[in-house]
């Protein structure tokens, strides 16, 4: 079966380190670096570099989010995460049928889209999340709340 790959067994090894890390670092899905790899460098299908990806996040996430839970310097609201979970798993089931329905090609495109407008977004988005201040700045929930008291005392 290793016989089998289309390349040596040891680049993938190291894809999936590569994805590990940056996955676990910056909170990534590891699809985001497995998908352009495995089509681009590693010659697999649009198609099956997904189903790969999808398979490869499951434990990475589950490990990465017990060592985020388990860090007492983080917050995870368990009920966010659980209404994200329900809206994700409706979203995949429709998510994979049409991937089903368009062509790799179609895939491949929509993919590098979503990776350009992601990528635009986090470049030219607020350094911090809160609210656009009236200059384009971040104002976090602090600052708003200090803000309405101090227009409230005039």
């Amino acid at each position: 079966m290793i016989a089998q790959l289309s390349n040596p067994w040891w680049v993938f090894v190291l894809l999936g380190l590569c994805a590990g890390v940056l996955s676990g670092a910056l909170g990534l899905g590891s699809g985001v670096i497995l998908v352009p790899v495995l089509v681009l460098v590693c010659a697999v299908e649009q198609k099956c570099a997904q189903g790969m990806a999808l398979a490869v996040i499951v434990p990475t996430a589950l490990v990465g989010a017990l060592r985020y839970w388990r860090n007492p310097d983080i917050e995870m609201n368990a009920v966010v995460i659980g209404l994200i979970i329900c809206g994700a798993l409706a979203g995949t089931l429709a998510g994979t049928e049409l991937a089903a329905r368009l062509s790799s090609h179609v895939l491949r495109k929509a993919f590098a889209v979503v990776l350009l407008v992601v990528a635009v977004r986090m470049f030219m988005g607020p350094s911090r999340p809160g609210q656009a201040g009236p200059n384009g700045g971040s104002i976090d929930q602090k600052t708003a709340n200090t803000v309405e008291a101090r227009d409230g005392e005039n």
